[in-house]
């Protein structure tokens, strides 16, 4: 069990000792406190707190006694109570009260005391029948030091699990709550929010809260209206359906009969057949290739033509005899303007003479 005050923790632990430590150092601890029975053997303690200003040191012991140390001197115990709760059982939880003079235990022999500071001997009240199977059942006073809770534990099927509430004046049970089928563990009566926080033994967590009284934390949440479900944002289950898929626009199946595949074999469209090529002149705008490809034409009708036109002249009076036959281009557009042709006339001047030597000849 563990407390914090002023950065300093209390933490007990089953090895007989109360040690302190200091948040800032983890490696040793700062005091250690070690409970003894009557008989100056070590006792285990089980709880262990704090008073409200930190200058007391509180812890409940499994031999059923009450040790408390000044928090300066770690030897002799301050005050001692050697019978507070049956020997042998384990008191789960110590609390001093907000005004520092009562000190309230919960006890592993079903019992819940309070206790005054000022007169150690004896308990002020003792609360009996209250069932406690844990060693962790808690006990703690309302802010105001009017009313004392603790919960009580119950087995599986055996009924409900209470936080039962009583008055600090004459210890009398003035409420109680019935939380779920199962022990009431831990409670916290939180002092500034004023709301009860109960652990059960079923792994539930409840808070308790006065709508006036209480402030901020579970009421937030409460107060809280639920929104709306948008509805743009609402998923449907929408199904797609092409086109093609509907009844009414799908081809009928035709059977695979054998002459139909035969058919279907010829057709290029269906069995998706390379064109053959086109053997003859040509036909539809494709070039005959004659039996052979398209390489082949173009070697045989322009790669290998062996016509030799280095002598223009000759070249073009090729021609001569059969545009004189056939005209088509040039006479029909001179037939009406000028229906004999007009040469140039060779300039003597330009002619060579053949007596000259060579080398005043012109050089072409």
């Amino acid at each position: 069990m563990t407390a914090l005050i002023n950065n300093i923790f209390i933490y007990c632990i089953y090895y007989s000792t109360v040690r302190t430590w200091d948040v800032s150092k983890d490696k040793k601890h700062k005091s250690i406190f070690k409970p003894r029975s009557a008989q100056g053997k070590r006792v285990i303690p089980t709880c262990a707190t704090y008073n409200r200003d930190g200058k007391l040191i509180a812890a409940g012991c499994q031999d059923g006694t009450i040790q408390i140390w000044d928090r300066n001197m770690s030897v002799h115990t301050k005050f001692h109570c050697r019978q507070a709760h049956t020997p042998g059982t384990e008191t789960s939880c110590i609390v001093f009260s907000y005004g520092g003079t009562i000190l309230a235990t919960r006890g592993g022999d079903d019992t819940l005391k309070t206790w005054d500071m000022r007169n150690f001997k004896k308990p002020i009240h003792t609360a009996n029948g209250l069932s406690n199977y844990f060693p962790m059942t808690d006990c703690c006073f309302s802010p105001d030091d009017k009313l004392l809770i603790t919960g009580t534990s119950v087995k599986k099927g055996e009924g409900s699990g209470m936080l039962v509430f009583f008055d600090l004046v004459d210890f009398k049970k003035v409420y109680e709550i019935p939380v779920t089928d199962a022990s009431v563990v831990r409670c916290l009566w939180h002092p500034k929010l004023n709301q009860i926080m109960v652990g059960t033994g079923n792994g539930f967590a409840k808070v308790y809260y006065d709508p006036v009284k209480s402030q901020r934390a579970e009421k937030l949440c409460v107060v809280k209206t639920k929104r709306k479900a948008r509805q743009a944002g609402t998923l449907t289950q929408d199904y797609i359906i092409t086109p093609h898929a509907l009844p009414m626009f799908r081809e009928p199946r035709q059977r695979s009969t054998r002459k139909q595949l035969e058919k279907d074999r010829l057709d290029p469209v269906k069995s998706h057949k390379p064109e053959p090529p086109v053997a003859g002149p040509g036909r539809g705008g494709r070039v005959g290739t004659h039996g052979g490809t398209l390489s082949s034409f173009i070697v045989k009708n322009i790669a290998l033509d062996k016509t030799d036109d280095s002598n223009a002249r000759e070249a073009i009076l090729r021609h001569a005899k059969d545009a004189e036959q056939n005209p088509y281009w040039v006479a029909p557009a001179y037939s009406t303007t000028q229906p004999k042709a007009v040469f140039a006339e060779v300039d003597s001047e330009e002619e060579e003479p053949d007596n000259e030597p060579d080398w005043k000849k012109r050089k072409i």
